[in-house]
Order: C-alpha cells, then sequence, then structure tokens
C-alpha cells in the first residue's frame, strides 16, 4: 500500500488557475484507505473548490488510479471527463502518472507520496519500506532499518533512543529496538554483530 499525505490545499490551486474545467480522479485502494482520497475526500474537494469558485465538472473513483485500462475506461465511469482541461489525482505519484499518460490535458496531483507501507487489519502501518532496490530485510527478520528509521542507520541502535522510543520521532518506537526484541525472540541476537555495508543508491 501506497502511504500518502495531502499536500496544503493552498498549494493547490496555483495549478489550476485559469482552468475552465476541472475533474477530479479519486483512488479507491491505497488513498480511500489513507483517507487522502477517498469518495468522501473527493467529494470534500469538490466542495472547497467550488467554494473558491474553481469550476469543478465532474469527478470519478477508479479502483486504483494507478492501475486503469484506458482513458475510455474513466470515460466509462464519467463522461465529463472528455470536456476537462485539467484533471485532479487524488492518490499516489504513480496514479497521477498513470492519468498523464493516458490523458492529453493537464494533470496535476494533491498529496504527496510518503513510502510504501502496509495495512494490518484496519489500520495502515507506514514506512515500512522505501523501495530502495537494495533489500536486506531478511538481515533483520523482515524489519526495515532503512525505512523505519530517521537517521537511516544500517547498524544500530544510535544510542539516542529512550525508553526504546526514537529521539528524532518521539511517538515512535526505536526501530532497532523492535528488531532487536524480534531476533531475540528467534535466537538470533548474534547476526546483530554483523556490520551492514551503506547502501549503494546510485544502481
Amino acid at each position: 500500500m501506497i502511504i500518502t499525505k495531502p499536500k496544503p490545499f493552498e498549494e493547490i490551486l496555483p495549478y489550476l488557475e485559469g482552468k475552465k474545467n476541472i475533474f477530479i480522479v479519486g483512488c479507491n485502494v491505497c488513498a480511500a484507505k489513507m483517507k487522502t482520497g477517498g469518495e468522501p475526500e473527493v467529494l470534500s474537494m469538490v466542495d472547497r473548490l467550488t467554494a473558491q469558485g474553481y469550476p469543478v465538472i465532474g469527478w470519478v473513483m477508479p479502483t486504483a488510479a494507478c492501475s486503469i485500462r484506458s482513458f475510455d475506461h474513466l470515460v466509462e465511469k464519467n463522461e465529463k471527463i472528455r470536456e476537462a482541461d485539467a484533471i485532479l489525482v487524488m492518490g499516489c505519484g504513480s496514479g497521477t502518472s498513470v492519468i498523464a499518460a493516458v490523458s492529453d490535458v493537464f494533470v496535476t496531483g494533491t498529496n504527496e507520496t510518503v513510502s510504501l507501507g502496509g495495512c494490518l487489519g484496519a489500520n495502515p502501518s507506514k514506512n515500512l519500506c522505501i523501495m530502495c532496490g537494495a533489500c536486506n530485510i531478511g538481515d533483520f527478520t523482515g524489519i526495515c532499518p532503512n525505512a523505519r528509521c530517521p537517521k537511516f542507520q544500517m547498524n544500530g541502535p544510535c544510542g539516542g533512543s529512550k525508553n526504546h522510543k526514537c529521539e528524532v520521532s518521539k511517538e515512535n518506537d526505536c526501530v532497532w529496538y523492535l528488531i532487536e526484541q524480534k531476533m531475540d525472540s528467534l535466537h538470533m541476537i548474534p547476526l546483530l554483530k554483523n556490520v551492514q555495508m551503506p547502501k549503494d543508491h546510485a544502481v
């Protein structure tokens, strides 16, 4: 699941200046779970833009903004999209890119794409993966420090945590505490002595 957060409303408006027909595309999967682009959020965006005098001509909720068959697939859901001169996508960066690829009008998004996460029951879990392309999650029993440590420590802990809480994100457990607990339960603590080399992000 892609983790997103809404851009400030004021940052979206300049992209829509001078547009005569604005159409909104939501996302019924990740953005709906994150409450950044589900139907309630799309309807709220329609109301907010309309109240500011921006002409919204319609909206649509594909299953996933990042996975549509074609522009015609969107037309089947709402023909008003044919009249749009601007499409506002309330999904992740991938969804915005896919809609832009099948459309010949201006496209922009309403969200910041933060990370790759997951969903435990109804609760989204953030920062589970940053898609670095050099995965060594097996060295840490399925917990990625590259994604969950604000300092991107590949060898830890850093020494700054207090009461098992991260000194940067004080509301979060230190990921190295979580790794240690899991490895201890699996009798794998000696593996923490292995020094991890820095990631090569130039690949």
